[in-house]
């Protein structure tokens, strides 16, 4: 246990399959393995431990899981058994800049022979592309999220209207006009994204299949991003803004009460339908409320369509300081009993034929 002299070695990874699942990994040490695979086969080689940080339990499941390095990765580590040289332990991996790319199936060891996944890029240094930098070589996933940005996203516009109402005061037939007044709905874009690393400020973690984490703290350009390969995720820019995408379906299950306050205005496009379902399990005052303060109106408008309102069983309540309505053409009511109670004037102005059904008809 390094009584007998610290043995240290440098070597590349050649194999992670570890039978174990502890993370060990076979590595071909320089000094002390051959480069010919004939002498000494990559199944031949010892597995070496990685030393994990304290900030990691390593036990139980508990911590990091101590897996990262790749085939071709490159590392430093020790003998725990000295001069034996049969059980390394690896402290680190080391970064360099490849001069040669991996060989599938080659006699040489020292690289990643069995699939010559990793090295990716000759004569470029280790380091994350998104960490750098370089115009030149612009990391992939930058490109595609500046390509994929969607503009011109259309908002809710309700179109002004003017409401003709009955002049009270006025000669029977003289019309009053209440206008409601239109939203204009402006379209917007996607932010673009506010990526303006400088190195060596970013700090990213990508994964085999593209999943990339950055703490950017670059100064005036702090960003947190985090990203699926497939393009889901998220970005937070320096000004604290949040720009969320998915690419597939969303869904998201609360086991209690939701509460959300936005300060600002809530901006809502939807290409497909909606639908809100409220009080799913039937109890008792699970209400769907919309209240809106003062000074504001609730528009609904349908371009072409219908507007249905129904009750299966139970009452449609309206009550309202004044109520204009304006048919373009029919306007039709089905009911078994009607009341109407006025309390002031009552006109009707029939301009065609009015025409009255009952048995008795009753005026007083």
């Amino acid at each position: 246990m390094g009584k007998d002299g610290f043995q240290w070695f440098v070597g590349v990874v050649e194999d992670r399959g570890d039978p174990q699942k502890l993370g060990r990994v076979r590595v071909r040490c320089l000094g002390y393995h051959s480069e010919n695979i004939s002498d000494l086969p990559t199944n031949k080689l010892p597995w070496a431990h990685p030393m994990n940080p304290i900030t990691s339990a390593t036990v139980s499941g508990v911590g990091q899981t101590p897996l990262g390095a790749v085939e071709g990765t490159w590392v430093v580590g020790f003998f725990q058994d000295g001069a034996d040289a049969q059980q390394p332990i690896i402290m680190g991996t080391l970064p360099g800049v490849p001069r040669t790319l991996p060989t599938k199936g080659a006699g040489k060891g020292f690289q990643d022979r069995s699939n010559a996944n990793y090295p990716k890029y000759l004569n470029e240094p280790d380091m994350n592309r998104l960490a750098v930098n370089d115009a030149d070589t612009p990391h992939p996933s930058l490109t595609i999220r500046k390509a994929d940005r969607e503009t011109s996203i259309g908002r809710a516009d309700f179109n002004p209207i003017d409401v003709g109402l009955e002049n009270a005061s006025g000669p029977v037939g003289q019309k009053a006009t209440k206008q409601l007044p239109g939203d204009d709905g402006t379209k917007f874009d996607e932010p673009e994204t506010t990526y303006k690393t400088q190195y060596p400020h970013n700090h990213v973690y990508e994964s085999e299949a593209g999943h990339i984490r950055e703490f950017d703290d670059t100064p005036n350009s702090e960003r947190i991003h985090e990203r699926h390969s497939t393009g889901t995720g998220y970005e937070i820019n320096e000004f604290g803004d949040k720009v969320q995408r998915v690419k597939r379906d969303n869904y998201e299950i609360i086991s209690n009460d939701h509460f959300a306050h936005i300060k600002g205005t809530h901006n809502t496009t939807v290409d497909g339908g909606i639908r809100v379902f409220v009080n799913a399990n039937a109890t008792a005052d699970s209400h769907y409320t919309i209240q809106v303060g003062s000074n504001a109106n609730v528009n609904i408008q349908v371009d072409k369509g219908d507007v249905n309102v129904v009750t299966t069983s139970g009452d449609i309540n309206m009550k309202a300081e004044n109520m204009n309505i304006d048919v373009a053409n029919n306007f039709g009511v089905k009911t078994r009993t009607m009341n109407v109670e006025v309390n002031g004037t009552l006109k009707e102005i029939v301009t065609g034929e009015n025409k009255k059904t009952g048995a008795p008809i009753n005026l007083n």
